[in-house]
């Protein structure tokens, strides 16, 4: 009967490591499977990703195409349509839109657009609202501050 106390694998299914360059006695003595000399040969001797032989690499044949502006400043969008959500006379921030799900958890600046209409009086307080959003916020009796 197969019990815990006397499992073992199958014989010839299990082979014992290779252990190089532990003498010519284990067959694999003398270069330690390396080969003959060359730079992959020696100690610490390895290529860099992207070595090409000295071949000029392909991220260097490439051209460089556009351009990546630090400064840039992202804005999370929020849809007018979505602060219906909120209860009338309720301030729209950053820290609400995250709680309803309107903007990501890292967020970090908002911008509403125009997308669809409100009918609840809210005061908005982020960081840009575009022109025709202010009007129909203003028109629903709202207003907006902070901006």
């Amino acid at each position: 009967m197969l019990t815990l106390s006397n499992l073992s694998p199958t014989p010839g299914s299990r082979k014992p490591r290779k252990r190089i360059g532990r003498g010519q006695g284990s067959g694999h003595g003398g270069t330690a499977t390396k080969g003959a000399k060359g730079a992959k040969a020696r100690s610490g001797g390895s290529v860099s990703p992207g070595f090409e032989g000295g071949q000029m690499p392909l991220q260097r044949r490439l051209p460089k195409r556009g351009f990546h502006n630090f400064f840039k400043i992202d804005y999370s969008i929020v849809a007018l349509k979505d602060l219906d959500r909120f209860e009338s006379g309720t301030t729209v921030n950053l820290v609400n839109l995250i709680e309803k799900g309107l903007a990501p958890k890292n967020a970090s600046r908002i911008k509403i657009l125009a997308n669809g209409d409100t009918t609840k009086a809210l005061i908005v307080s982020v960081d840009k609202v575009s022109t025709v959003a202010r009007q129909k916020i203003e028109a629903a009796g709202g207003r907006i501050e902070g901006i």
